[in-house]
């Protein structure tokens, strides 16, 4: 640990940490954002929503575009669906995957923006 990432002066700012504790999440938000960042962390999952944020797609063409078999997939869209990441439609035999929303567009284009900084 460097010297500068400790406080030497052990002076609590009570007005600085009442602020934080009021602006605090509740843990069940905490939990619910930290599964979120979990799935991101992943780099099948996170290929597969930045594909997704392009068009819609089914497990087959997942499939094929990441080089991973169609049940790999299919196990990252279950997750992904029960995050609420991911929603699908079935048009006849064929079901189409697309992201739920555009903040899971938005979250994954500020991280890829982090990483080419």
């Amino acid at each position: 640990m460097e010297k500068d990432d400790v406080c030497h002066s052990r002076i609590i700012h009570q007005e600085k940490v009442g602020k934080a504790r009021d602006a605090a999440l509740s843990p069940e938000l905490v939990d619910e954002i930290s599964q979120t960042f979990k799935a991101l962390g992943d780099s099948s999952r996170l290929r597969i929503l930045w594909a997704l944020s392009s068009e819609e797609m089914c497990v087959c063409d997942l499939a094929a575009l990441l080089g991973i078999t169609e049940s790999a997939v299919s196990h990252q869209l279950r997750l992904l669906r029960t995050l609420r990441l991911v929603k699908n439609r079935r048009e006849g035999v064929v079901l189409y995957y697309r992201l739920v929303d555009e903040h899971v567009s938005q979250l994954v284009e500020i991280a890829l923006e982090h990483a080419r900084e």
